[in-house]
């Protein structure tokens, strides 16, 4: 819908004009608190049956791209995870400890770490074969409801990632109007 001006796109996630400041810093408005805490939920509810498996969750989700696709690099680990190699590379040394993963320098780069699994962390893949299932059920949805609020969130997250390096001048914009 277009605004009394036509000048400007409005739409249901763009908080209306004439919403007070108060309206607007409701927490329950939040969609980003909504997928904040959704996501603790989910940590919360991982927790119990990762524990038996000695892994945390992001520990969990290294082994799981690992098993999809092993031998790759920290930094695609990185990039299929979404974290920085600062944070992903503990990680992958707490892995390693555990005897569930090596680290490898590549030949052909050697600023490149390589990670493959050992054969205890691929013999691990069968133990967690069921937690896909078991969250799935917790979640009350269907599988066709969970594909679908996954793609939303998927193009919530490149939407965001997108908007992201123009975000700071659009709020000082904001600012100056009002």
């Amino acid at each position: 819908m277009s605004d009394t001006k036509g000048s400007r796109e409005t739409s249901a996630a763009t908080p209306a004009a004439e919403a007070t400041c108060e309206d607007l810093l409701k927490l329950g408005n939040f969609l980003c608190f909504s997928v904040y805490s959704a996501g603790h939920a989910f940590t919360r509810a991982y927790k119990p049956i990762l524990d038996k498996l000695g892994l945390t969750y992001p520990q969990y989700l290294v082994m799981v791209a690992l098993w999809e696709a092993d031998g790759q690099t920290i930094g695609g680990l990185g990039s299929r995870l979404g974290l920085e190699s600062n944070t992903l590379t503990p990680l992958v040394k707490r892995l390693e400890a555990m005897e569930l993963v090596s680290r490898h320098r590549c030949t052909e780069d050697e600023r490149q770490v390589r990670v493959r699994l050992s054969d205890k962390g691929s013999g691990l893949k069968a133990m967690a074969a069921g937690i896909p299932l078991c969250l799935g059920a917790a979640t009350g949805m269907t599988h066709e409801d969970a594909r679908r609020m996954q793609a939303d969130l998927d193009r919530l997250r490149e939407a965001l990632e997108t908007a992201a390096p123009r975000l700071s001048e659009v709020f000082e914009a904001t600012r100056a109007k009002g």
